[in-house]
């Protein structure tokens, strides 16, 4: 568990970035754990995840994953790709996300990759993606990131 602090040059988003720039996977907390996913490899830049096994909790009726989780396993991929490119000091949220469903997802194995495309003082641009068993591209994302500081 990583614990909060005032002081923002210790607190839990320099030991996050941390972990991510190290590529402790094994170390990285995340509550999807739990749904079953799970980071494989943090690089400069990149990301890769994998979702082994969509619980039934996340099928829709017609019996594909709900794009809404899809769209939870992208945020991962994603904030881990910048998470490996910011400095100490900084912090990044989604302000932009574009998912493009490809198909229809059904509960399997599925991988993910993000990367920086660009990063700028203020700006980070990325893709990501998630590929089914078969390795059929299934989503496909782009995203802007807006990059701050914290003060003092």
């Amino acid at each position: 568990m990583i614990e909060m602090s005032e002081d923002k040059s210790s607190g839990p988003q320099v030991e996050l970035n941390r972990i991510i720039r190290e590529n402790r996977g094994d170390d990285y907390p995340s509550t999807n754990r739990t749904l079953g996913m799970y980071p494989l490899e943090f690089g400069p830049g990149t990301s890769r995840w994998v979702w082994k096994a969509p619980p039934d909790n996340t099928v829709n009726p017609f019996g594909t994953v709900q794009g809404g989780y899809l769209a939870v396993f992208i945020d991962e991929i994603l904030s881990t790709a910048i998470g490996s490119v910011l400095d100490e000091g900084e912090w990044a949220v989604t302000a932009e996300l574009k998912l493009s469903f490809l198909r229809a997802v059904r509960p399997q194995k599925l991988d993910g990759h993000g990367r920086v495309i660009r990063r700028t003082r203020a700006l980070a641009f990325m893709d990501a993606e998630i590929r089914d068993e078969a390795g059929e591209l299934a989503v496909a994302a782009s995203s802007t990131w807006a990059i701050s500081r914290f003060k003092g």
